[in-house]
């Protein structure tokens, strides 16, 4: 990537922060994804600005977390030109901040915005976005077990026009939320429902990428089965509906009992997660042959039935490492091993938590200290 001038970013300040002491009786519980910090950070892109030889990006602000003044004809709310990311910071015994693998997130938010028709932003000034309000809101960071401050960058077309082309402006924008543990129950094996009627994403389609309308499309039999008391559902691919692709947001394993793990591939019809490249490395650092091939929904049955299968998580920023406990869907259920959270899914969990946290060494150099 060509190097990017300097921007230097306007510190706004913040006319009514939370009081601490509201603050810290928020972070004493804070859920997850409902409690905001104070600030936030945007960046906007021009590309006329482009054109007369200036940096398309300009104008980047800390500024007091607010709402966004947008215009009706805005080509996000008509076309959807939007993705985001999805990453967090922890805060280590020794007061420590630290990122992981932050630059995975500054690589795959570009590659979505080029499936989007988006602008590139420089990786130092996505880095530059996270330093600035961390800094600025560190006293958000929750100390309660399992909690850290998920960062969400996003970007949006903000040009108005009502032609269908790539906008020619653009918002980047970052903000901050203290939270627990994704799931209210803590870490415990989930029951899966297969959608067999809707489909999350096809070849060719935006799969891949970290945008809006993929998460919109899942939603409808998301309550499908919530609807089956299930807390995720498993999506199958769009032309033979028969292997098994995403978990909802989160990338699925399965391990069995030869010492292998299966994971399926990333043909454009999957996120690809850094938090399963992570994985990936680590079953092989335990010595697990690792196989990124296509698994479908009859064998998994198969394979759970027999015992070969021994244990299925999923794994995302937000969950971590999280066990499937049943697969349920409209031709029946089967359950995964005993149902319980699986000795290799824990120890991976424990481990990968462990580095982020600075408890556990980092042999791959994954971690990034903002200190």
């Amino acid at each position: 990537m060509a190097d990017t001038p300097t921007i230097d970013f306007a510190q706004l300040p913040h006319p009514a922060p939370v009081p601490s002491e509201t603050r810290e009786q928020a972070l004493a519980d804070p859920g997850f994804g409902s409690l905001f910090t104070d600030h936030m950070v945007t960046i906007r892109f021009d590309a006329d600005r482009v054109e007369r030889g200036e940096n398309g990006w300009h104008d980047a602000k800390l500024c007091p977390r607010e709402p966004i003044p947008l215009d009706p004809a805005a080509a996000v709310l008509h076309y959807a030109q939007e993705i985001f990311e999805g990453m967090k910071a922890y805060r280590w015994d020794d007061g420590t901040v630290a990122l992981f693998r932050p630059e995975q997130n500054a690589r795959r938010l570009n590659a979505s915005a080029r499936r989007m028709a988006m602008p590139e932003l420089p990786e130092e000034l996505f880095m530059e976005s996270i330093r600035q309000l961390v800094a600025k809101d560190r006293a958000w960071m929750p100390t309660v077990e399992g909690g850290s401050l998920y960062l969400r960058p996003f970007m949006f077309a903000t040009e108005a026009f009502l032609g269908v082309r790539p906008a020619r402006e653009y918002l980047y924008c970052l903000i901050a939320s203290p939270v627990g543990s994704y799931f209210k129950s803590g870490v415990k094996p989930v029951d899966v429902w297969v959608s067999r009627d809707h489909t999350r994403a096809a070849p060719g389609g935006t799969g891949a990428a970290k945008a809006g309308g993929n998460y919109a499309a899942s939603l409808v039999p998301l309550a499908e089965g919530t609807k089956h008391g299930c807390q995720q559902t498993v999506f199958l691919d769009a032309i033979e509906k028969k292997w098994v692709e995403e978990l909802g947001g989160m990338n699925l394993f399965f391990v069995f009992a030869d010492g292998s793990a299966v994971t399926p591939p990333l043909t454009g019809t999957i996120l690809p997660g850094i938090t399963r490249d992570s994985l990936i490395q680590m079953l092989r650092d335990e010595g697990l042959q690792v196989r990124e091939e296509p698994y479908s929904i009859d064998q998994w049955h198969a394979d759970a039935q027999k015992g070969d299968l021994i244990e299925t998580f999923a794994c995302g920023t937000a969950a971590v490492v999280t066990p499937v406990g049943s697969v349920n869907g409209p031709d029946g259920k089967f359950t995964i091993g005993t149902g319980g959270t699986g000795q290799l899914t824990q120890k991976l969990r424990d481990r990968l938590v462990g580095v982020q946290m600075g408890t556990a060494p980092d042999p791959h150099g994954w971690v990034t200290k903002l200190d």
